[in-house]
């Protein structure tokens, strides 16, 4: 077998669907393992899980060469933030540290194999990407909030403290109480202990819930959706590429095109007919 036999050869294995679902179920495993040891399990059972763990190890480099092998261009491979993410996993798991004083850091690589779910599946892929993208504008959205907590916290701290310093003490403690009041954890407790004392108290924790947990979070659900809608049509487009076909650009093109060419031709008619 050639080269190019043997790349076309990882490419098809790559691209098999059976292949993809059976190194999904691999990285199940390998959590149900790192789960295993949590647990009082006796020796004969660790050594098991030890052996398996070597043995998805093992899968999970192979995974990885099929995968660069059957990238046309080697170079471009490690250009994929969740290739270089898989392999550095791979090679670390790879390092026997098990019985060293590095044993912590490869559980703590063998735990995040389960993060290759997300290299492995194109939607949580494409769903982790929009999260990303929207990071800009919900970096806004969160600066908002903020100021809007620590106005709050401030008139709470001001207001109820001498009611209960516990929850009022000073603007640090003032935020978590509203962070608790924002989550809806026992925030009918908060409000009816300052209603004691100030009875329109009531209006001061409406107001703040309905800035934060309705206004705010439809804020963030609708940049996330947005992001995710242009996400998904960036990945048609750049199929139908893959495929030949036309794109919005291509079509966009095409239309200024025929603009300019209907234009030119009423310039000649105006011309002909003067």
């Amino acid at each position: 077998m050639n080269i190019q036999e043997l790349q076309e050869a990882s490419q098809r294995l790559r691209d098999n669907r059976l292949f993809e679902w059976f190194i999904v179920s691999i990285i199940v495993l390998s959590a149900l393992l790192i789960g295993a040891r949590t647990y009082p399990i006796p020796g004969e059972v660790v050594s098991v899980i030890k052996w398996l763990d070597v043995a998805i190890t093992l899968l999970f480099l192979f995974e990885i060469i099929i995968r660069f092998i059957a990238t046309p261009v080697k170079a471009r491979f490690f250009h994929n933030g969740w290739n270089v993410f898989d392999t550095l996993v791979v090679i670390v798991s790879l390092i026997p540290i098990e019985d060293s004083e590095m044993a912590l850091i490869g559980r703590l690589v063998r735990i995040f194999r389960v993060l290759r779910m997300v290299s492995i599946i194109p939607e949580l892929r494409t769903l982790l990407n929009s999260l990303l993208r929207a990071m800009p504008q919900l970096g806004y959205v969160v600066l908002l909030m903020f100021i809007i907590f620590y106005i709050y916290a401030a008139v709470g701290a001001t207001f109820f403290a001498n009611i209960n310093p516990e929850l009022w003490g000073d603007v640090s403690i003032a935020l978590l109480t509203l962070f608790r009041v924002m989550t809806f954890e026992d925030w009918t407790d908060v409000m009816y202990e300052t209603m004691t004392v100030y009875p329109l108290s009531w209006f001061y924790y409406l107001t703040f819930i309905f800035l934060t947990a309705f206004a705010f979070l439809n804020m963030v659900i609708g940049i996330v959706v947005n992001v995710l809608e242009d996400e998904h049509a960036r990945e048609r487009e750049a199929k139908d590429e893959e495929e030949g076909k036309a794109t919005l650009d291509d079509l966009m093109t095409e239309i200024r095109s025929l603009r300019q060419e209907v234009a030119e031709l009423k310039k000649q008619d105006q011309g002909q007919s003067s």
